[in-house]
């Protein structure tokens, strides 16, 4: 039993994208089901815009800030790259849009645009970047070709999705 929770908790923590993703679709469901009847396709797209930013984004990219941050070494390797100077950039990067995210969750379209675009262009360069590193280098590391890789196309298009759904209509 022991074995089964320390795998989950690993699991979840090595997985944190989709974890905080998970985390956030949870949250709005539980948001979406304590709202005021009837609930429409609005009230769903604005609970579930909310709480991507704030999960996806804010959390998530906070997280990341800590990992590159003060865990360097531990998540070059999880990448399945050298330690370097560079964890500390990405790390300042991660904590500049969590600032945004927490900043962007509940507030306007427009604020929640640039919330999820920059993160999103990140994402999808760092989904190309392990493309080329499985490809050239045969880096399949779990940080690289794992779940990471899934979750940095699948929450960009998420959250670009639901922006589309939000967006305002002239």
């Amino acid at each position: 039993m022991a074995g089964t929770i320390k795998a989950v908790i690993v699991f979840v923590l090595s997985n944190y994208a989709l974890s905080f993703f998970v985390i956030g679709l949870v949250v709005s469901a539980v948001a979406i089901a304590r709202a005021r009847k009837p609930v429409g396709t609005a009230l769903v797209v604005e609970k579930l815009l909310a709480w991507h930013v704030f999960f996806a984004v804010g959390v998530a990219y906070f997280y990341n800030f800590v990992m590159h941050v003060f865990f360097g070494g531990m998540s070059a390797a999880f990448i399945g790259w050298a330690d370097s100077p560079f964890q500390v950039e990405v790390g300042t990067a991660s904590l500049g849009f969590a600032a945004v995210g927490f900043l962007a969750a509940f507030r306007s379209f427009d604020l929640r645009l640039a919330a999820i675009l920059g993160p999103s262009i990140f994402s999808l360069g760092a989904a190309a970047g392990h493309i080329d590193q499985m490809v050239t280098a045969h880096n399949f590391a779990p940080g690289n070709a794992g779940v990471i890789f899934y979750t940095d196309i699948l929450i960009p298009i998420f959250g670009l999705a639901l922006l589309w759904c939000q967006r305002p209509r002239a």
